[in-house]
């Protein structure tokens, strides 16, 4: 084994040129010890720095030495084995199947997975992490070291009994599924190259692979610490231009503050400007506001591949596909990218859409049983005749499905579309639609898992947008691990709070910190000393500026232990950072109160009205004005889950029904059984799945008893149903040619006073108190008055009114009258002419409503009310 020798790079002058200085070095040492440069090999802690050293090298002049990483010589000696089937893939996603097969392959484990599906799912996701943690640990020993290392393994890995038995056997299974591992690319790397000699440039502490391969070669080695001075972080700084620090109130001021920090560097000149990713999801915010002043930016840290579109192109056919699919989630599909080759599909779509909303078609399935216009019917069996190709009536391995979706993907077009697009490349490639699945291929599973693990790829993953076509970025957003040894002029670094910088890692789940340390892997207090040496390197750069925020939502946030650990070193110098100012430009704007409007439209007033409109009127103008004279709607959402509405419809046709094929009363128990069985008929003619209605169900079973003894108290008073669901248009001479209209839910004929009456009955889910509350004051109570203006044209006998709380707990409390119903449809009726009157001589429209009025608005927020100007 040949000398290893360490040199220390002394901490450059701020904006010092640290590749010129190790080239020197380099050069320096290999002539004294007679090696010839052309036969060195130089390793660099990672990929980012191999152009840069090249460059460097290259600038010296004469013969060069081979820069690589230990990845990339590895592998340029040749491809790295392929796993077998079960082997370790160190895909974090592919491993998991494998995990899952492993422990399913166990009875307990096959238990587990039948009592805790989501437990079971993370105890794999936890046992793959193990895998490749022990796995690496083995790798960075040479190989007739490695059987030494199972065996230390096995004998600390030994069984538990009581707590934490569990995730040492989960351990104890990592660990053997780890021993079956294919070798490492990287073990060429201890006997293939024949360098004379080598040199490991380290950055960010020891490189354990570098270290021990240096020990295992016969050849020179070399090793230049860049890590000087990294005990004292104030070691680095230039005292003449300290770190600038920034506490902002909140994330958007954080990422505002950053943004603009950016651009004031940019105005001076300095470039490159690192932007330190360590608070990723800030950092996304801050490269939107830079993108929006043209900066060219290069992104090594990307975002998450699920939030792509083309990812979206993908999730929303597989949601598509599902057997339980709503018709959300298909609509959804067409409008994510599909590309049909039959003219006319944007019409035909929307036909598709406006139907299923108008019809209430919330399921796919029921598309099969629903009568569509030609357009939309043959747009629904193409696209049908694509989902059937995800359609599979048992489990299929995870390459057939592969095969199964591509084959979907390209018939509906999106395949194209996802070939052109760098995201799309990337999701292909993610998906091992371009390359196979491999070793995982052969793994079983139903569709539901299928697209639980594609769902899972695409959230593993990060989409890498593309580099600026010059390769010379403004801006590099980097990891903190990722900026040692770089040329940057500036340094942003948001996110230095205690939670994003300096905050203590997680352990390993299963095998805790302590034996990891055993084992001689990562440790936490050696994952804090490499972030603190990253940390050091950081503090080189000319121009250094901090952020955090005070709180994170509800969550106070403190400042990073690094930086505190920085500001008491700068003390111990008799220095301090500095705070920092401010560079965006302060814009003074003149208010523009809102005030509320009362539109003016006469010409626009409908020919005729419901209840709903004349309501809509007295409460509130505006909302007259936008949904009854401009029209205004929203589009019915989709919801698989029934609603009260969907409940209120199914009542009435079931009571409907009920009354007109009740001939005469018969015994509550018989009369409550066929309630019950007309409602459940009803259901089975709606579609509706069983599991879906049960709450419905559950309550019109405890209503029906109820109902029917309510009923036959009326038939003993004298009451008799006479018609239901009656639609009426009249044309009252006090509205001047305006129309009323309505549907009124049950007309009984009934003894008032002793005198025969007619009594409108209007069926409502809502709770009692509501309905009691509303005719508490009979003139603002507008429907049954409304019903009555409407039945007063039907016959001469009393009118009365009430509303039929069928939600009510209590058979006392189903029916709430309106009292002297008759007057209140007089008074309405003039009420509703005089304001017809007046909105045809151009009175205003205003917002007048308040209250829970405004609180379920179909038009909140049309009207401006929440902007209005205080004065």
């Amino acid at each position: 084994m040949a000398t290893i020798e360490r040199l220390t790079l002394e901490t450059p002058g701020t904006g010092g040129d640290r590749w010129a200085e190790i080239v020197r070095e380099v050069t320096v040492w290999a002539h004294a010890e007679a090696a010839d440069l052309r036969d060195v090999i130089v390793l660099v802690p990672f990929a980012q720095l191999l152009p840069l050293a090249r460059r460097a090298f290259a600038r010296s002049g004469g013969w060069q030495p081979r820069v690589e990483t230990t990845r990339t010589l590895a592998a340029s000696l040749g491809p790295a084995a392929p796993p077998q089937v079960g082997q370790i893939t160190f895909d974090a996603v592919v491993d998991a199947l494998s995990a899952a097969v492993l422990l399913r392959a166990q009875p307990w484990g096959a238990a587990w997975a039948r009592r805790d599906a989501r437990g079971f799912e993370q105890a794999a996701s936890a046992m793959t992490a193990t895998a490749h943690v022990l796995a690496q640990g083995a790798f960075a020993q040479p190989d007739p070291q490695r059987a030494a290392y199972w065996a230390n393994a096995r004998e600390r890995l030994t069984p538990l009994a009581g707590p934490g038995s569990a995730e040492r056997l989960l351990a104890r299974v990592a660990l053997e599924w780890a021993c079956l591992a294919p070798a490492p690319s990287t073990d060429r790397l201890f006997t293939s190259p024949a360098p004379s000699a080598w040199i490991v440039v380290q950055a960010g502490g020891a490189d354990a692979l570098a270290e021990r391969l240096l020990a295992a070669s016969t050849a020179r080695g070399l090793v230049i610490d860049t890590d000087v001075g990294a005990d004292d972080l104030a070691a680095r700084v230039d005292l003449r231009r300290v770190p600038v620090v920034a506490v902002c109130d909140d994330f958007e001021h954080e990422a505002q503050a950053a943004a603009a920090q950016v651009l004031a560097h940019l105005q001076h000149g300095e470039t490159p400007i690192a932007l330190i990713a360590q608070d990723r999801v800030l950092v996304r915010r801050v490269r939107a506001l830079l993108e929006r002043q043209q900066v060219a930016l290069l992104d090594e840290t990307g975002w998450k591949l699920s939030t792509t579109r083309a990812a979206a192109q993908v999730m929303t056919l597989l949601g598509a596909a599902r057997t339980d699919a709503s018709t959300d989630a298909l609509l959804d599909w067409f409008k994510a990218g599909t590309v049909w080759s039959q003219p006319g599909d944007g019409a035909a779509l929307a036909a598709l859409e406006a139907t299923c909303r108008r019809s209430q078609i919330a399921r796919v399935e029921a598309l099969s049983r629903a009568s569509l216009d030609p357009a939309p019917a043959r747009l629904w069996a193409t696209a049908s005749a694509v989902l059937a190709v995800l359609t599979a009536p048992k489990r299929l391995a995870l390459g057939q499905w592969l095969t199964r979706l591509a084959d979907a993907l390209d018939a509906c077009g999106a395949m194209k579309q996802l070939q052109a697009d760098d995201a799309g490349r990337q999701v292909l490639a993610a998906l091992r639609l371009v390359s196979g699945a491999g070793a995982a291929s052969e793994i079983a599973m139903g569709f539901d898992a299928f697209r639980d693990w594609v769902d899972s790829v695409l959230e593993q993953a990060a989409f890498m947008p593309p580099a600026p076509p010059d390769e010379t970025a403004q801006v590099v957003i980097t990891p903190l691990q990722r900026a040692m040894l770089r040329p940057f002029a500036a340094v942003v670094l948001p996110g230095a709070d205690d939670r994003h910088l300096g905050a203590a890692p997680m352990p390993n789940a299963l095998l805790g910190d302590a034996l990891a340390g055993s084992l001689g892997l990562p440790t936490l207090a050696q994952r804090r000393d490499a972030e603190r040496l990253a940390f050091a390197q950081l503090l080189a750069a000319p121009v250094v500026t901090l952020m955090r925020r005070r709180a994170d939502g509800n969550d106070p946030l403190a400042a990073s232990p690094l930086v505190e650990r920085l500001s008491l070193a700068l003390a111990a110098r008799g220095a301090a950072m500095r705070p920092w100012v401010d560079p965006r430009i302060e814009r003074s704007l003149a208010p523009t109160p809102v005030r509320m409007t009362a539109p003016v439209a006469p010409g626009l007033l409908p020919a005729r009205l419901s209840a709903s409109a004349c309501e809509a009127l007295r409460a509130c103008p505006y909302r007259f004005f936008a949904l009854n004279m401009l029209r205004l709607r929203e589009d019915d959402e989709l919801n698989r889950e029934l609603e009260k509405r969907d409940y209120g419809t199914w009542l009435h046709a079931v009571l409907f029904e009920f009354h007109s094929t009740r001939e005469a009363p018969s015994a509550s128990a018989v009369e409550t059984a066929r309630l019950l069985q007309l409602a459940e008929a009803r259901r089975e003619t709606d579609g509706v799945a069983p599991a879906d209605f049960l709450p419905f169900a559950a309550s019109f079973a405890s209503f029906a008893p109820r109902y029917i003894d309510w009923l036959h108290e009326r038939d003993a008073a004298g009451a008799r149903w006479q018609r239901g669901e009656l639609d009426l248009t009249i044309a009252p001479v006090e509205l001047e040619g305006t129309e009323m209209r309505g549907v009124i839910d049950r007309i009984d004929a009934v003894q008032l006073d002793g005198r025969p009456a007619i009594q409108t009955i209007d069926y409502k889910t809502g709770g009692v108190a509501s309905l009691k509350e509303k005719v508490r004051e009979p003139l603002e109570d507008t429907q049954l008055a409304y019903y009555t203006v409407l039945m007063r044209t039907q016959t001469d006998l009393p009118l009365s009114a009430c509303y039929l709380a069928v939600d009510s707990p209590k058979a006392v409390d189903l029916e709430i009258p309106h009292p002297n119903v008759e007057d209140s449809a007089e008074t309405l009726l003039a009420g509703l002419a005089d304001d017809l009157r007046r909105l045809r001589a151009g009175a205003g429209l205003p917002a007048l409503g308040v209250g829970r009025t405004c609180e379920f608005c179909a038009a909140r927020g049309v009207c401006r009310r929440d902007h209005w100007s205080e004065a």
